[in-house]
């Protein structure tokens, strides 16, 4: 599976050096400003896509003495960093449409409607690409964010140069930008603070009570305290907690009582599970601990 994302990575790369190398040519050809506007936006993206690419191939080393959780969270790291990225340019094409109003740029020619055409074809040809990951990857997300950002940019860019060139409405590519800017700002800040909350071992919106209920639900737990549900990555939630039992019980009854809190509580989508068995410590906590310093 990550052999096959490193190649998708890979090839959408290259296919937006591409890209970004013919608007520049495009643009300096036809004199177009917002093609060379695009063209900046697609060479940020390459940098964004790159940043993925390479957090991809990391996510892929095995664990180790000193990352022992592995690289997994090497692409929440760089989907939190293309959030950013793509926050600060969308705010600023929001800014560039809004001058862009009062000093309008002509969109010049052919050539450029042509590029631009080119350029969203191969931005529509990356979005396929990743659209799959990017329903269960979150940094494969944020790279699907970027090509849709372009593709809106190459949108907004052929619609206003066919109505520009035709019925001179200049007025309506900063619009277009304005649009496309606002909603990848709502779609970058959504991964963000996905990504962030991740990173900051935010529970994924499991109900404690019910991971509570559903462990005492078993007869030889007497309380469960000091719970901590955090997501490590797109595919693992994990908890931790205290439970109280009999003094009486061996090794193995525990191991088998581990095993089936561990089956009931898959079901809320928890997929690793770490338990500490006491008998008389804690019987009377609550389930989250009070103050930084307790374990």
């Amino acid at each position: 599976m990550k052999d096959k994302s490193s190649i998708r990575y890979l090839c959408i790369t290259i296919l937006n050096i591409v890209i970004t190398v013919a608007e520049f040519i495009g643009g300096a050809v036809s004199g177009s400003l917002a093609l060379l506007s695009d063209a900046v936006h697609n060479l940020s993206d390459v940098g964004s896509i790159v940043l993925a690419f390479i957090a991809n191939l990391i996510s892929k080393r095995k664990r180790n003495f000193s990352k022992t959780f592995g690289y997994d969270r090497a692409e929440i790291l760089a989907a939190f960093t293309n959030g950013i990225i793509l926050i600060v340019i969308s705010l600023y094409l929001m800014f560039e449409g809004i001058q862009r109003f009062s000093h309008p740029e002509p969109i010049k020619g052919w050539v450029m409607l042509v590029v631009s055409i080119i350029g969203l074809v191969a931005n529509l040809i990356s979005m396929l690409v990743v659209m799959n990951e990017a329903k269960h990857n979150l940094n494969a997300k944020a790279t699907f964010l970027n090509m849709l950002s372009d593709a809106l940019t190459s949108v907004a860019v052929v619609i206003g140069a066919i109505f520009i060139s035709i019925w001179q409405i200049n007025w309506l590519d900063p619009l277009l930008t304005i649009a496309a800017s606002l909603f990848l700002l709502k779609e970058a800040y959504e991964i963000t603070i996905k990504a962030a909350n991740i990173l900051m071992e935010t529970n994924p919106s499991i109900d404690l009570d019910q991971v509570k209920s559903i462990i005492l639900s078993i007869p030889e737990v007497k309380n469960v305290h000091h719970v901590h549900v955090w997501q490590y990555s797109d595919s693992i939630t994990m908890i931790d907690a205290h439970i109280n039992v009999d003094a009486k019980m061996d090794a193995e009854d525990l191991d088998d009582l581990y095993g089936k809190i561990e089956q009931k509580l898959q079901d809320l989508g928890i997929n690793h599970v770490t338990l500490q068995a006491e008998c008389i410590r804690g019987m009377h906590a609550k389930i989250l601990a009070s103050g930084k310093n307790n374990n």
